[in-house]
């Protein structure tokens, strides 16, 4: 596939008018094939599987791995309902874990007490693309006999400790969808080292008509959660360019923290040493009164956000989930009303910056 540019959207253009004119039946060898190999390759996996969503890819890797009625998924309250939902529909029972003073990672102490004989496995969510430490994780999930399942939908290119988010755990998983630093609308997909496990996520895609060696189709129930040839080729032309959509968010999230890093109230995290971050979403502790009602009045005033734009909570808290009784996590409560995360995409050029970031600090010398 072509690179970024009127070179790579022509040959994008010329690429999507091939498929349709091959539609309804996809060509022999498909984009969908094509994106697996390239996207394994990329992100150094030995298996890719492509589905329709995120959340789809949740779902196949949850049920991939025989989790269902009778388990529990420990998964950190520092999260949102898309990453617990596909726990919800394997019949399995979301436990929430608080976080660290960091809010990127669990609180170990938290995550080992929440353990039952029903636990099967443990779910970190990078969100905002940030990274929990993989050696701590992965220790933790041996010692305690667990599957790691990693949501890694925001954090395309995020290394930590030199892997891959999404390739340390047994099963990793990711979204396409639009505002994604790696999109094609709408869509997702698998990263495992495990052929059976990606067998099974194939299977589980498409009803499972098309089963793992040795088994009968339809012998068990999946769902419709294939990808399209268009999303593929779409996902592919942003595949090729993808180290310089990477440079470009990291870029633009530095150019935010730079112009506000003398503005008073705004703590900004920082990664760690061992994180080379994708610099998804800019990420600050709003160390000011109220901060709720501030993150809502920058989104009101132009400055999108996961607080104060998408009413962000602490997974403990929401209503949807008070059935599971979920036993308190104050410190992801904390973390989460004080978190200014700011939304950002490819579009915001050196203006849009400069505007953010000249109303974040004029709505804080308002707020002081």
């Amino acid at each position: 596939m072509s690179r970024a540019g009127s070179a790579g959207q022509g040959a994008l253009l010329a690429e999507l008018g091939r498929v349709l004119d091959a539609m309804p039946a996809p060509t022999a060898s498909s984009n969908v094939d094509q994106l697996e190999v390239e996207l394994a390759r990329r992100f150094g996996a030995r298996y890719a599987v492509a589905v329709s969503s995120g959340t789809a890819a949740l779902h196949a890797a949850l049920a991939a791995l025989r989790i269902g009625r009778g388990d529990e998924v420990l998964v950190p309250a520092v999260s949102v309902v898309m990453s617990v939902a596909p726990v919800l529909y394997v019949g399995a029972r979301p436990v929430f874990a608080d976080c660290d003073e960091t809010g990127a990672d669990f609180d170990y102490d938290d995550l080992a007490a929440k353990l039952s004989a029903r636990t099967r496995a443990v779910m970190p969510v990078y969100l905002w693309g940030r990274a929990a430490d993989p050696e701590r994780i992965t220790n933790f999930a041996v010692r305690h006999g667990l599957q790691v399942v990693e949501d890694a939908c925001q954090a395309h290119g995020t290394y930590a400790r030199g892997r891959a988010l999404g390739t340390v755990g047994d099963i990793g998983c990711f979204s396409l969808k639009d505002g994604k630093l790696l999109w094609c609308g709408e869509g997702g997909f698998i990263l495992t080292g495990n052929q059976e496990l990606a067998e099974r996520c194939r299977a589980f895609r498409t009803h499972w008509q098309a089963p793992p060696a040795g088994r009968a189709p339809l012998s068990e129930v999946g769902h419709n959660y294939r990808m399209t040839e268009i999303q593929a080729v779409i996902a592919r032309w942003n595949l090729a360019r993808f180290d310089d959509l990477l440079r470009l968010r990291q870029a633009r999230t530095a150019a935010l923290c730079s112009a506000l890093a003398e503005v008073p109230g705004l703590g900004w995290r920082q990664p760690r040493g061992w994180e080379d971050w994708n610099g998804f979403s800019p990420l600050a502790t709003l160390e000011l009164p109220r901060p709720r009602e501030l993150a809502s009045r920058l989104a009101i005033a132009g400055v999108p956000n996961s607080v104060g734009s998408f009413a962000l909570v602490a997974n403990d808290q929401r209503p949807v989930f008070a059935h599971l009784d979920p036993a308190p996590c104050p410190r992801a409560r904390h973390f989460v009303d004080g978190a200014l995360a700011v939304v950002l995409s490819e579009h915001d050029d050196d203006g849009n910056i400069s505007a953010m970031a000249n109303t974040i600090a004029k709505e804080i010398a308002r707020w002081v």
